[in-house]
């Protein structure tokens, strides 16, 4: 008789009538002892059959559509049963039977990525064979219950425990301490609460923690243990970082982003030698940078973006290849201008009382001498009405450059073709090159056109005072009765579209999640760093420009709208992009800071899946192509070519991006108050880049 039956990644047309469905013939193979199954698209019912085998030692069903849920007795009519591999069965629901306890000879148990419910049961607890280091991973499944004591029941055994994104409530079980084998511990994504126990102090072999995303609050203590990779982002924990985290000298990654930690960062973890990743971004930290962290040779990330930091940032070692957005949104950071901050000032020199008295003679001296000069200046000049010519420039605020008409068209060839980048609804785009060598671009607006002048006055206003690294940078404006132009610096690699659907350019996937990071940084900065909030209203691929280090300019503020005090929302009648128009606006012309949420989402999908929003007949959109078919197949909707590693890393990267699209689905929903903001995106998509790149 057969005792070996493996057919994964194939169909079970000979076995069946049914195509697609497990045939209930096995059944008769009484002495089969391993089914493996994997990837077979397989549908309907869960077939109660292969559970009636009492010599199986494997099932492995995996990544199939099938549907029902686990029989009450299954572990005690498969009493041998030793790997159990049940994950990506989406439709799979129910409960974990309690008769799992039952199933004594298990090592392997993979339930993940299913619709399991309901508590986690003690009887977990009793499986005391478990050895593997792949041994029990339960993430994905909405248990909505407490992690039971018993857990701890598996102390001998347990390597690697997995329950991220399980609903899991309430606080660790200090019985946790009691897994002294275990290497990885993550339970991320759940709705932990309280402090971490003291306990897991314990776990003397424990390389790895990862409990981001939960509610747990308190003091970060030493009693994390010697780990690798320690991930407590997206908390609440509060107070300073404790002095003992530097005797952690084998820890290569540490991620605090996203709680609410405050006082210094103790100079104690320059003593972190081993130290690559460091995420400290969106707390209340203060003070300054210690300079000793730049003995730290090995980091290779270091983020204190949205914090109280003042002083100046530490140049040397590491810090001399890290960006200047790492650094931004804090008080007073000062230093080196590749940061993007200001120069710091210089040390103030002792001087004696006798050098103080003669400067301040000598200052009154000049003062006594050319106030009165100045004044008869002025004087004379008015009286003949020899004003100094005004550049009419509509943003002149912002600016000292002064170009005019003529060096406009000498730097443009004459408004050459051969120099023409991009055209719009409201006028063409060139590249010139200025006399001092300075490449610029000259965004021309089609004044045959009534809407262009709107669009020219729309631009001068949103643009006089916005100032981010994300934004493209106004130099001037030139304006007369017959031409008007914006002056841009020039973004040397072009549009994000261009990448997209050119076949002579190719963006991988941490190129991309870099790119969609950048241009929530713009939009958080729109709708919440500036005096008066600036919805953007046409987001899309052709308006997100890629300067040299790749990096996302925002461009093109044409039909932009201003918010005014108080005012969260406003009617227009001027119309963004097709496809990528949020319901709100398009059915009524309600605009808000939502909509471009909205558009945000719909740009992050395209980004993924290189289909444009457009391209879709009759009631079908992107979105709900996306949304009906990425949970069951991501392989269906991504890009083909930007999934392409083998083994592990090739499920990782799958992973990730139908993560990716799960952000993006939740910035464009159909209400508005249930769209993501921006805040969170960013915060999101940053841990996305971090799981990428460990």
């Amino acid at each position: 008789m057969m005792q070996l039956l493996y057919l994964c990644k194939n169909r079970l047309n000979q076995l069946t009538s049914n195509p697609g469905e497990i045939p209930k013939e096995i059944s008769n193979l009484i002495e089969l002892e391993a089914l493996n199954l994997e990837i077979n698209r397989l549908s309907g019912p869960l077939p109660m059959e292969i559970f009636n085998i009492p010599g199986m030692r494997k099932i492995s069903l995996s990544y199939n559509n099938l549907s029902g849920s686990l029989p009450p007795n299954m572990c005690s009519i498969l009493p041998n049963i030793e790997k159990l591999y049940l994950n990506s069965l989406t439709n799979l629901v129910g409960t974990i039977p309690h008769s799992i306890s039952n199933c004594s000879k298990l090592t392997h148990l993979e339930l993940s990525y299913n619709q399991f419910t309901s508590l986690i049961p003690n009887s977990l607890g009793y499986l005391t064979h478990l050895q593997n280091l792949t041994v029990l991973y339960l993430y994905y499944n909405p248990l909505n219950g407490m992690l039971p004591a018993s857990t701890g029941n598996l102390s001998t055994s347990l390597r690697k425990f997995y329950g991220y994104n399980c609903k899991i409530k309430g606080r660790i079980p200090k019985d946790v301490g009691n897994l002294s084998s275990l290497l990885d511990l993550v339970l991320s994504g759940n709705n932990l609460v309280g402090s971490i126990p003291t306990s897991i102090g314990n776990l003397r072999n424990l390389q790895r923690i990862n409990l981001s995303d939960n509610e747990l609050t308190g003091l970060i203590g030493d009693h994390i243990c010697k780990l690798q990779h320690l991930d407590l982002s997206v908390n609440q924990f509060s107070k300073e970082i404790p002095r003992e985290i530097g005797g952690l000298k084998t820890l290569a990654y540490l991620s605090l982003r996203h709680n609410k930690l405050e006082g210094a960062i103790p100079d104690s973890m320059s003593n972190m030698v081993g130290l690559e990743f460091l995420d400290l971004s969106h707390n209340n930290i203060f003070g300054i940078i210690p300079k000793s962290l730049e003995k730290l040779q090995n980091l290779k990330y270091f983020n204190v973006y949205f914090n109280k930091l003042n002083g100046e940032i530490p140049s040397g070692g590491p810090f001399k290849n890290f960006p200047s957005q790492f650094f931004i949104y804090n008080e007073a950071l000062c230093g080196s201008s590749r940061f993007s901050v200001s120069p710091c000032p210089p040390p103030s020199k002792h001087r004696s009382n006798r050098k103080k008295v003669l400067v301040l003679f000598l200052l009154l001296g000049i003062a006594l001498v050319f106030v009165p000069s100045i004044f008869v200046f002025l004087w004379i000049r008015y009286r003949r009405g020899k004003r100094a010519p005004q550049q009419p420039d509509s943003l002149a605020s912002i600016t000292r450059e002064r170009i005019s008409y003529y060096e406009l068209l000498q730097a443009t060839e004459a408004l050459s073709e051969s120099n023409l980048i991009g055209s719009g609804s409201f006028g063409s785009v060139y590249k010139g090159v200025l006399r001092s060598g300075t490449a610029i671009a000259v965004k021309v607006f089609n004044l045959q056109l009534d809407a262009a002048f709107k669009s020219f006055d729309t631009e001068c206003e949103v643009l006089r005072n916005l100032r981010h690294r994300n934004l493209v940078k106004v130099i001037t404006s030139c304006s007369n009765l017959d031409f008007k132009a914006v002056v841009l610096e020039y973004i040397p690699n072009g549009s994000l579209e261009k990448y997209l659907y050119s076949h002579n350019y190719f963006l991988d996937i941490m190129q991309r999640l870099s790119i969609m990071i950048d241009v929530p940084c713009a939009l958080e900065y729109l709708h919440h760093g500036c005096s008066s909030p600036v919805i953007y209203c046409d987001l899309k691929p052709s308006n997100v420009l890629l300067d040299q280090d790749m990096v996302a300019h925002l461009s093109d503020f044409g039909i932009s709208k201003l918010l005014g005090q108080n005012e969260s929302d406003l009617y227009t009648k001027t119309f963004a992009t097709l496809g990528y128009i949020a319901p709100d606006y398009g059915l009524n012309g309600l605009v808000s800071t939502k909509c471009d949420v909205y558009s945000y989402g719909i740009m992050l999908l395209e980004t993924f899946t290189r289909r444009r929003p457009n391209e879709f007949e009759g009631d079908l959109s992107l979105k709900q192509w996306v949304s009906y078919s990425f949970l069951e197949a991501v392989m269906d909707v991504v890009d083909v070519n930007l999934v392409t590693s083998m083994g592990n890393r090739f499920q990782k990267e799958l992973d990730l991006v139908a993560s990716i699209m799960k952000v993006a689905l939740d910035c464009c929903v159909e209400s508005p108050s249930g769209r993501t903001n921006m805040k969170d995106v960013i915060g999101m998509l940053q841990m996305k880049i971090q799981l990428l790149a460990f």
